[in-house]
């Protein structure tokens, strides 16, 4: 049987990973939206783990950090994390991409996890995968066709998936999934009836470095930076404080300067 590494180097995913219980997931997902119902949809905003506790203590979470350690090392940065969340019914979709694509990064020692606060079922959008793919590097991505409906910055997309090789990679409430950043994926709209709502999180070794803007933040999530290449970020310890808010809105500006440019 395939250890968890052997199975990530494998397959560039990892999926079902038990992370929070019942009672836990409720919890976050309690005051993610009670966040919202403050300052509005937090869907797709940058490192809401400075702004928001409940986010600070998933990022930092011993059993996600346990896997990503088996994948990436023991030193670990926080590059960011985000919820994306669809509604319910709702028209959203993700087209087939690689996330480190436009990132600026100078090295794949990169995890993407994300972790479920409610049911990523199939009618609900969940996220697929085309296993193997992050073995054949960096693929073209086609941009100028906007999309309103695509979450992505620039709609950008990757042509001609065969689709036959698609694996979904459903997720119960509470689970994770770790993925590689140049693994292929994809997400359909969700057409359940309940938010499909996962809090997404980028860990990198310290010494990956940020080509497009010199000067970025990271937090020290495990391990020693020995590098020093990320301003520190501050994990927040109580929610939406203005002072936080208002770095939290130069992130904004910095990471779409970075994601939504080639």
């Amino acid at each position: 049987m395939m250890s968890q590494k052997e199975l990530y180097n494998s397959e560039g995913y990892l999926s079902g990973i038990d992370i929070l219980n019942r009672a836990e997931v409720a919890d976050h997902r309690r005051q993610l939206e009670r966040a919202e119902q403050q300052i509005g949809s937090m869907h797709y905003l940058a490192k809401v783990h400075t702004i928001l506790s409940s986010a600070a203590k998933l990022v930092s979470h011993p059993r996600i950090l346990d896997v990503v350690e088996q994948l990436i090392g023991p030193d670990l940065l926080i590059y960011n994390a985000t919820y994306i969340i669809k509604e319910a019914n709702a028209k959203s979709h993700v087209s087939w991409h690689q996330d480190l694509t436009y990132w600026g990064l100078d090295s794949d020692d990169q995890v993407s996890v994300w972790l479920a606060l409610s049911d990523a079922s199939e009618n609900s959008g969940c996220m697929r995968m085309i296993p193997g793919s992050h073995q054949l590097g960096q693929q073209h991505h086609i941009l100028g066709e906007q999309d309103e409906n695509n979450v992505l910055f620039q709609s950008q997309r990757v042509a001609d998936i065969d689709e036959s090789k698609a694996v979904a990679a459903p997720l119960k409430s509470g689970q994770a999934s770790f993925h590689h950043g140049w693994l292929l994926h994809a997400s359909s709209p969700n057409t359940s009836t309940d938010r499909r709502i996962g809090l997404n999180i980028q860990y990198i070794a310290p010494h990956v470095r940020q080509t497009k803007i010199p000067g970025y933040t990271a937090l020290l999530a495990r391990g020693v930076d020995r590098y020093r290449h990320y301003e520190n970020d501050l994990a927040a310890t109580s929610d939406l404080e203005p002072v936080a808010m208002q770095k939290r809105d130069e992130f904004e500006r910095l990471h779409r300067d970075i994601a939504g440019r080639a």
